[in-house]
């Protein structure tokens, strides 16, 4: 199937590991040339680098830290100056700390709203613009299963991934009849650093091995097993492909059947 998306250029956050390289990596194989930004400037470099020799389109990557507004700022400014539009934006970023509400200070939720909430309404502020001009464009937001149902101990990632989600289904409906599509992808457990790191948090408040909690995961997911970044990457290439015209507005679950509820 050809997915429309040689030439396209693509910005995806976050995107020096986990789903967020994994998407850009599916991007790259369908010819799209992207803008990829993350925190830790080394990581970056090398997975630009790497999706550069292995696909051949240019990458442009920035490091920057999308939850503070200069390097939101700076990531788009980026984008535009090198390629002069974006055609698809993927949001996505690190979890925020798990812990129970007591737990939870003001700063901590201030954080999260920022990596989670602020980044993608301040990333879609800077080049909805273009798409609308252009009447095609694609935003992603990559959120979490939690949305639909929600994970204990996962206090801040369950209230701002589902402020996101809010905030994408009512833009979907401002944008269609300017030819772009909005959606939301969420992922189950997939086998990232993140999950890793609520695996040892589980340990932690369990008083078990972060194997045990690996075996529970898999034990409540249909399919037996934690998923693979390129799995969900696949579907998010398809939303922000050509042949996604008539999707828009939606979430849609990478997870393995874990969620059980009918929609």
């Amino acid at each position: 199937m050809d997915l429309g998306l040689r030439g396209k250029i693509a910005l995806v956050s976050a995107s020096s590991r986990g789903l967020g390289r994994a998407i850009a990596e599916e991007l790259a194989a369908e010819g799209s040339n992207l803008v990829l930004c993350a925190r830790g400037e080394t990581t970056l470099r090398e997975t630009a680098e790497s999706i550069r020799k292995s696909s051949g389109v240019t990458v442009v990557d920035v490091a920057a830290d999308v939850s503070d507004p200069d390097g939101l700022d700076r990531v788009a400014r980026t984008a535009l100056e090198k390629f002069g539009r974006v055609d698809i934006l993927v949001t996505n970023s690190g979890g925020p700390p798990s812990g129970p509400f007591e737990s939870l200070t003001p700063e901590m939720w201030d954080a999260a709203a920022r990596l989670l909430l602020t980044s993608a309404v301040g990333l879609a502020r800077a080049l909805l613009p273009g798409m609308k001009g252009r009447r095609w464009g694609r935003i992603l937001n990559v959120t979490s299963i939690a949305v639909k149902q929600p994970i204990d101990g996962l206090m801040l990632s369950n209230s701002l991934r589902a402020a996101v989600t809010g905030f994408a289904r009512t833009l979907a409906n401002e944008v269609a009849p300017f030819g772009v599509t909005v959606n939301t992808i969420l992922p189950g457990y997939t086998r990232t650093d993140r999950v890793e790191e609520l695996a040892r948090a589980t340990s932690v408040r369990s008083g078990k091995s972060a194997k045990d909690a690996f075996a529970k995961w898999e034990s409540e997911i249909p399919m037996g097993r934690i998923g693979e970044p390129r799995e969900f990457a696949a579907v998010a290439a398809f939303l922000a492909s050509e042949r996604a015209s008539y999707i828009t507005g939606s979430s849609i679950a990478v997870d393995g059947g874990w969620i059980r509820s009918l929609v």
